[in-house]
């Protein structure tokens, strides 16, 4: 008997064409019974079991998400404060940080916010801004649209104060310009300036024809002199009124009494001071 010859290896499977539809079948290798299950897709097998492609767990990736959707909730919600653990590795470690980052950008841009309204609002520090710091794009916009918010709101009213400081002073020549850097104002802003500018004008008419009304009257002694202030209402109206009233009253008495001076004088001892009046002009 010849010796058996040795056993041929085993070779990979192949395709065996099945005589009813020419299409190819795989032949099952037992030697690879223990690789990953395999699929036959256009003549080439492909590991459908992708537990280890990425070293990941399945698991750690289930409770990452859970993390990861807590802390956009809790984001959403208004908790700033949030933070994801930095201790995972990979893609996981790269989102983590990214949202620690804009969690703790929106927090301090919270408390730079609150402490510039307590500024500006509370202490009346109208030259506080938020600072820049690191922000870029549309973070670095943000910081500029509230600092020009406040830039806007605070112009106005400083000049409020410049002009009523101006008043206080007996100028009445200054005004609050209707433009503010090269903006003209508008809405309230524009509506405050021109309700401080009027009451100034008017101050200012009212001033200006005491001032030539006492000066014919006592002065100059030009009698019957009379204020003229127009558009004037309430108690402008009123000041302006008693101005007049007393230089009307002025201008009788004293005309009064010239008249029967003269009439003394020329003899005729009949006339008398027919006015109202009071006080020491009728012990005169």
């Amino acid at each position: 008997m010849k010796p058996s010859s040795p056993s041929a290896p085993v070779s990979p499977s192949r395709p065996r064409r099945n005589g009813r539809n020419g299409r190819a079948t795989a032949q099952a290798n037992p030697g690879l019974a223990s690789s990953p299950r395999l699929s036959v897709k256009n003549g080439t097998d492909r590991a459908t079991d992708h537990s280890d492609r990425n070293g990941s767990d399945p698991a750690e990736d289930s409770d990452f998400l859970r993390q990861l959707n807590a802390a956009l909730t809790a984001i959403v919600e208004g908790d700033f404060s949030v933070r994801l653990p930095a201790d995972r590795a990979g893609m996981q470690g790269r989102v983590a940080a990214n949202l620690n980052a804009i969690s703790a950008r929106l927090q301090r841009s919270n408390q730079n916010l609150l402490l510039l309204q307590r500024q500006v609002g509370e202490e009346g520090k109208i030259n506080a801004r938020m600072a820049m710091g690191d922000s870029v794009g549309s973070w670095a916009e943000r910081i500029e649209a509230i600092n020009a918010l406040v830039d806007e709101l605070s112009q106005p009213t400083v000049e409020v104060g410049r002009v009523i400081g101006a008043v206080a002073k007996g100028d009445l020549t200054q005004s609050m310009p209707l433009e503010l850097s090269g903006r003209p104002l508008k809405g309230e802003y524009l509506r405050t300036a021109k309700l401080v500018n009027g009451m100034v004008e008017q101050l200012g008419s009212f001033s200006v024809e005491v001032i030539r009304v006492a000066r014919e009257v006592g002065t100059e002694g030009k009698l019957g002199g009379q204020a003229k202030v127009k558009g004037v209402a309430g108690t402008w109206k009123e000041l302006t009124e008693s101005v007049n009233q007393m230089a009307g009253n002025l201008t009788a008495q004293v005309r009064n009494i010239a008249e029967v001076t003269i009439a003394v004088a020329q003899g005729d001892l009949s006339r008398k001071i027919t006015v109202d009046v009071r006080g020491e002009i009728l012990q005169l």
